[in-house]
């Protein structure tokens, strides 16, 4: 497999030029197991392990490779597997945080142009759900499609897909019907050869069956969901970068059954840019939005030309995302007086050693 079908570019070429000159070759990420990774490159697929040196080089969860990561591999010699030394510097990454309590982030998929947020058009409609992944889209660095599958079973497409236009601003939104060919060309014109997309969603939308679309085979194993909830079941177990026969590359990734936010403020404006607007036109600048004169948000909620569940879901995802930004504050703190107080007892133990 050549390179640049796996989205090489000068840029990558740039960054790994260190690497090249001590004997490593490049290759990307294509699967994702415990402690092993699949990898592509010129010398076509092999298995393939991190270093010791990289893992104990390593602090974070989230700087060992991730699906779509570029990294410098030595082959073994019978160049049947292979050891990875390093990952390239990622220039996007969708990240959520990390699945229980621990505020720790986890790479989805690196280095995305662009992301297809999935929802269903059937029983499990959720526009709150799509806010919440448009918001972490905008995090990653890669540009939000949102895909409303299973046109088929909707008996009024145009209202649904006006309420998802109505909360995602300047947002593509198309859609589908995976299972009957429907719409698809849509989807494919916004990936482009070279370019890497994502599709993610919760589990039971039709992930798997838009990308067996695509592909025009039934690579990726389906499921039907629930007739109770329209709820699905988890099919696609493990994430995996796919290469599509007419150019351009996807990744497919487990359903999640929670997507924790890992963002800014920054983030969250993106995607309630309406709420800003509304909120920078208010009296006072820290108004509250309460029963402040001259709320234009206030107002706009009394009029109706902002619907209360939108005003909501921004609501909850702001005080997500302040929560957030508070563990993380305090663990860097903690991070950061371990560090000295190494340092210190470092410092400790050479003076005892040299007898001073």
């Amino acid at each position: 497999m050549e390179l640049n079908d796996l989205g090489w570019n000068e840029s990558l070429a740039e960054h790994f030029r260190p690497f090249e000159d001590q004997g490593r070759s490049p290759a990307r990420v294509i699967r994702e197991h415990t402690h092993i990774y699949a990898v592509a490159g010129a010398h076509g697929e092999v298995l393939a392990e991190v270093s010791g040196k990289f893992t104990y080089d390593t602090r974070r969860r989230s700087d060992f490779p991730a699906v779509g990561d570029w990294v410098a591999i030595q082959l073994s010699p019978q160049q049947d597997k292979a050891t990875i030394h390093a990952v390239l510097p990622r220039k996007s990454a969708f990240v959520r945080k990390q699945a229980g309590g621990k505020t720790e982030e986890q790479v989805v998929a690196a280095n995305i142009d662009t992301a297809f947020v999935v929802g269903g058009l059937d029983g499990d409609f959720n526009p709150n759900r799509i806010e919440r992944y448009v918001t972490a889209v905008w995090e990653s660095g890669a540009n939000p499609v949102i895909v409303l599958n299973k046109a088929d079973l909707c008996a009024d497409i145009v209202a649904r897909v006006a309420a998802v236009e109505a909360i995602a601003f300047a947002v593509p939104v198309l859609p589908v019907s995976a299972t009957r060919n429907q719409g698809m060309d849509l989807v494919y014109r916004h990936i482009n050869t070279g370019k890497t997309a994502v599709f993610l969603g919760s589990s039971g939308v039709g992930k798997s069956t838009i990308i067996n679309g695509l592909l025009g085979d039934s690579r990726q194993q389906v499921q039907t969901v629930r007739e109770d909830d329209s709820r699905g079941r988890h099919t696609t177990t493990h994430r995996e970068l796919i290469s599509l026969p007419g150019g351009g590359l996807v990744i497919d990734t487990p359903g999640m059954r929670e997507l924790g936010l890992w963002a800014d403020e920054d983030a969250l404006k993106r995607t309630f840019e309406d709420v800003e607007a509304l909120a920078a036109q208010c009296r006072f600048s820290d108004c509250e939005h309460g029963s402040e004169p001259g709320c234009a948000v206030k107002a706009a909620l009394e009029d109706g030309s902002l619907d209360p569940g939108h005003w909501r879901n921004y609501l909850k995802l702001k005080r997500e995302l302040r929560y957030l930004a508070g563990r993380r504050d305090h663990k860097a703190r903690l991070a950061e007086k371990q560090k000295w107080r190494k340092i210190a007892m470092d410092q400790r133990r050479m003076k005892e050693e040299r007898g001073w």
